[in-house]
């Protein structure tokens, strides 16, 4: 079963319980022409297969990377899955929460609609310690606003970072490149990452790099100077400007062609930006393919690898907390 909002200007999303995954999303261009604009599949089988590498879906306990797949909380080691080179990444690889199959609750008021998503992951579960409660709120607004609220409680201390893993493609899904797409990012640093792509817990200055984002660039203008890293394009956690726990805005998409926009709003620390350097020609809605860097991932998080990062903000939920996360893609036409 899917679940589908759309608001007073037509906009409309639509969602499957399956990793509490946004399946389409339809905006209106400089034109009024509709189109899809994030990567997907037609049916529950897709998302099941291979080829899903996380479109649309709900990405945790702990999204992005952890070293080696362990860390030490309170004295004990805790070993996760291994299934990114010789790391954990996105929360595993049986249970993580974009495979599972959470609970849905559709609502709707005078100037929003969207679903609730819940599920509770039991203590161990792809290695983690504690029953981890969480609910997925997605609300669409008529300010063209697509809100994404995160919620988590704990009855033993545990790891929690959650995102969205959304590819966007604003000239619409199956656009052979999205490299011509113009990006701003509010940051003035990133975390450094080895070899593996993990972090190394230092902070570098995004000025004179091919990752300064401060001003308008396109993602194709500079991205051949990644080429030869263990990215092999954008795959970079931004340190966000602001304060955390402040919701604001911190990165900007525009699609030229069509005029669409997308702005990024949270209250998250961190930010990655992913060109989609995996994507590998998989067919998916209405049977297109979905090349290499042929869509945008702006993952709203705390910093990559956290937990074994001491001077990170820390990632650890403890009883009697809750976890909250914000994020708003916001769209609209380009003034252009």
């Amino acid at each position: 079963m899917d679940y589908t909002a759309t608001n007073a200007h037509g906009v409309t999303a639509r969602w499957i319980a399956r990793g509490a995954t946004l399946t389409q999303l339809h905006l209106p261009d400089r034109d009024g022409n509709f189109a899809d604009v994030v990567l997907g599949f037609d049916d529950l089988a897709g998302y099941e297969s291979d080829a899903n590498q996380h479109f649309g879906c709900t990405t945790g306990r702990f999204a992005n990377r952890i070293a080696g797949g362990r860390f030490t909380l309170d004295g004990v080691e805790y070993r996760l899955a291994i299934n990114k080179g010789p790391n954990h990444l996105h929360g595993g690889s049986q249970r993580s929460l974009d495979m599972v199959l959470w609970e849905a609750e559709p609502f709707e008021s005078a100037d929003q609609q969207g679903v609730r998503f819940s599920y509770v992951s039991p203590d161990g579960e792809e290695g983690y310690p504690g029953r981890l409660a969480v609910e997925v709120t997605y609300s669409l607004g008529n300010d063209n606003g697509l809100r994404i609220d995160y919620r988590a409680t704990t009855d033993r201390p545990t790891p929690v970072n959650l995102t969205n893993h959304s590819y966007f493609n604003l000239a619409g899904h199956g656009s052979a490149s999205g490299l011509e797409h113009q990006v701003k990012i509010n940051a003035k640093l990133y975390t450094l990452t080895d070899e593996h792509q993990v972090s190394t817990g230092e902070l570098a200055e995004v000025a004179g790099t091919a990752l300064d984002f401060r001003t308008v660039h396109a993602l194709g203008e500079r991205i051949d100077r990644l080429a030869d890293t263990p990215a092999g394009g954008y795959d970079h956690n931004f340190v966000l400007d602001g304060e955390p726990g402040t919701v604001r805005c911190v990165a900007e998409l525009r699609e030229p062609e069509s005029g669409r926009m997308l702005w990024v709003e949270t209250d998250q620390p961190g930010m990655q930006l992913y060109t989609g350097n995996g994507l590998h020609g998989q067919r998916g809605k209405g049977g297109v393919t979905y090349a290499k860097q042929s869509a945008i991932c702006l993952e709203t998080q705390a910093f990559p690898d956290s937990p074994n990062q001491p001077t990170f903000p820390s990632t650890i939920l403890r009883p009697g907390e809750t976890y909250r996360h914000t994020c708003v893609y916001r769209f609209g036409i380009s003034g252009d």
